[in-house]
């Protein structure tokens, strides 16, 4: 009688183990997914880097709506990374702790010939236009009003300068305002500072420096943050067109997370949306269109004359130094080429 009900027993619970052996498996199988979509949702997790041309709570107003629309459109962890400098950003993305970034042309150069990434968008101003001026600022009660009236003054002058990676705010005016009239800033002027656009801006509207490096889109700025400010200010000189900020990415990001962010940023704010192009007026732009490393070809041109200018203002060079001019010149007959090449297109 035990043995027929030990049988009956081990029939009936029979079933209930094998019940218990599906759900134990159907567990694990849940759970090796969640910990797949976690790895890939870890993976998918992009630090987007922003140069620091005002303060951080500033370019948070305006920066975390785009962003905020940028992870619900693309469906990636997007999460904001703000340096004090460009060479702050330019080393995150050499370690890979940021895989996008707004950059500068001269801080993009940089990224790309340091950090393994590429241009692959190029940001519209908010009138459309593809480019941007460098400006050389003084206060509107000053009596300077050209760069030959700065530089008869220099030794008694204070000057602020950009940081050494920005383009518009080093670069340019370093090649067009110094290098081309041999005028070393920094023994030129009786005393040189160095910071971002912005507080080059306000440190002459209040008098702290005489002379500064700036650019129109920080002046445009200004207007909204500091309104009564940017009157204080005036412009001495403004450099040809310089192509407007790119968007820079490292090379080895998944193929398609770079889809995703493309097919975001060239619709936003195209498609009539009053509210994106409110959030896209606040940064000063009005779109985005597809862009390449070529972007950073007039950038080179210059960086390559200026090292060659301070080469040559040497006075006679040794072997090494003439070996590296004539590269120089090889290097901009390349450059040269490649940009006849692009005119043609």
């Amino acid at each position: 009688m035990r043995k027929t009900m030990t049988g009956r027993l081990e029939t009936l619970l029979r079933p209930i183990r094998a019940a218990g052996a599906d759900l134990l498996f159907l567990f694990l199988s849940l759970a090796v997914l969640a910990a797949g979509s976690a790895a890939t949702a870890q993976a998918q997790e992009i630090n987007f880097g922003i140069i620091s041309t005002e303060s951080s709570q500033n370019l948070r107003n305006v920066w975390d709506p785009f962003l905020d629309d940028m992870r619900k459109g693309t469906g990636l962890d997007i999460k904001a990374f703000f340096a004090t400098d460009y060479a702050g950003i330019i080393e995150a993305m050499r370690f890979n702790k940021v895989q996008l970034a707004w950059y500068g042309n001269k801080a993009a150069m940089e990224a790309v010939d340091r950090a393994d990434a590429e241009v692959f968008m190029q940001t519209l101003a908010a009138d459309g236009s593809e480019g941007y001026y460098s400006h050389i600022i003084a206060n509107v009660s000053s009596p300077l009003n050209t760069i030959e009236d700065m530089f008869k003054a220099a030794n008694t002058l204070n000057f602020g300068n950009g940081d050494p990676n920005s383009t518009s705010g080093f670069l340019v005016p370093g090649y067009y305002v110094f290098a081309m009239n041999a005028v070393d800033p920094k023994t030129a002027f009786k005393r040189t500072v160095t910071s971002n656009h912005e507080s080059n801006a306000l440190s002459v509207a209040n008098g702290q420096v005489d002379v500064a490096t700036c650019n129109s889109e920080a002046l445009d700025r200004l207007l909204v943050t500091f309104p009564d400010k940017r009157s204080l200010i005036k412009i001495i000189w403004t450099s040809p067109l310089i192509p407007s900020d790119p968007l820079v990415r490292r090379k080895d990001m998944p193929s398609d997370v770079k889809k995703k962010i493309d097919d975001f940023l060239l619709a936003y704010g195209q498609g009539g949306d009053a509210r994106e192009a409110e959030i896209l007026r606040n940064l000063q732009w009005r779109g985005f269109k597809v862009s390449s490393d070529d972007q950073l070809l007039p950038i080179r041109q210059l960086e390559l004359f200026k090292e060659k200018k301070s080469l040559e203002d040497r006075g006679e060079l040794n072997a090494q130094q003439k070996e590296r001019v004539a590269a120089i010149d090889a290097e901009l007959v390349t450059l040269e080429a490649r940009m006849a090449e692009l005119a043609k297109k």
